[in-house]
């Protein structure tokens, strides 16, 4: 993210945002509906000689005004900025969502905000954009406001995939449910998880297959998304060298083993070559089934074999006719 320029407070942004063009939302996952809006703003930018920009907002601003709906992200911070550098974007606001922001009207984040710091000569929402307390600003607020300070506004309508609106929140219901390749079609690329790995019990290597386990102490909690349990077609990527392998990864709680906590089991569909990585990103490409218990860990394996012989021909497939399909825009 070299070319991109991050700032984390509105004291940060009035030294240097402006002139810009923005998009605003909260942009968590980045999906195919949130590239269109950056999209457009890159080329509103280059017309208007103005800088690409992007305002987000963190914590999710649900946080704040409505605890208890707070929603799983999709993306950290960070990992939305690559996104969105990936996409044109050459600086973000991350700006911090208190409650100092969440009272202020849609006249004062509009002159305040927008204009006096950020020096926006235009602004690329989408068509059910809301702003200011209460989310009480709508389109025609903005456009009246935007016509009184002559800036340029750019209404982009919502997107479909398949007769579905394309959201946030709509990838958020597809994970939860398992259905990670309706998910990973709104996203525009395979939903992924990162992390450390690190030592499990040793069932794997003693009884089943041997597996990388994910780290996820800071994933069991309600601010991540996740995939429902279950076992998926998946990529693995190590994130400290250049290599990736084919795979298949449990996402559950061992249930033959009576486990009581999350756990993120990785099965590399080929030998590893090199030192066990430390760090991995894991792609979910495909949901295979449910996560169930078996009577014995034999069972277990016979299982994981069967599920490892409809992964690999899924690879082969996946190699046959889409040869660069789940290659696109990975987060750094």
């Amino acid at each position: 993210m070299s070319s991109l320029r991050i700032f984390r407070s509105l004291a940060e942004a009035a030294a240097g945002f402006s002139p810009s063009a923005v998009t605003i939302g909260n942009f968590d996952g980045v999906h195919t509906g949130h590239s269109e809006l950056m999209r457009r703003t890159v080329a509103i930018s280059a017309r208007l000689q103005a800088k690409p920009s992007a305002l987000t907002f963190h914590p999710h601003p649900t946080t704040i005004v409505a605890p208890e709906r707070a929603p799983r992200l999709l993306t950290t911070p960070d990992e939305r900025c690559a996104l969105m550098a990936s996409e044109g974007i050459r600086q973000v606001l991350i700006l911090p969502f208190n409650e100092a922001i969440s009272v202020l009207t849609p006249v004062q984040f509009f002159q305040n905000v927008l204009i006096g710091i950020l020096g926006a000569r235009a602004l690329v929402v989408g068509d059910n954009f809301h702003f200011g307390k209460g989310q009480s600003g709508r389109i025609s607020d903005l456009r009246a406001l935007a016509a009184q300070f002559g800036i340029e506004v750019d209404i982009a309508p919502l997107l479909t995939c398949r007769g579905v609106r394309v959201s946030s929140s709509e990838i958020r219901r597809l994970l939860a449910t398992g259905h990670v390749s309706q998910a990973n079609r709104m996203l525009g690329r395979p939903y992924a998880i990162a992390g450390s790995i690190v030592r499990g019990e040793g069932r794997g290597s003693r009884e089943t297959v041997p597996t990388l386990n994910l780290e996820t102490s800071s994933l069991d909690d309600s601010t991540v998304a996740l995939p429902a349990p279950g076992v998926y077609v998946t990529r693995t990527e190590d994130l400290d060298a250049d290599s990736h392998w084919n795979s298949i990864t449990n996402v559950g709680f061992r249930p033959t083993f009576d486990g009581r906590h999350l756990t993120i089991e990785t099965f590399l569909l080929a030998d590893l070559t090199a030192p066990a990585p430390r760090r991995i990103r894991v792609e979910f490409l495909r949901r295979l089934r449910p996560e169930r218990r078996f009577d014995s860990s034999a069972e277990l394996r016979a299982q994981i074999l069967a599920d490892v012989a409809i992964s690999r021909a899924f690879f082969r497939r996946l190699a046959r006719f889409t040869p660069s399909l789940m290659s696109r825009r990975r987060p750094r």
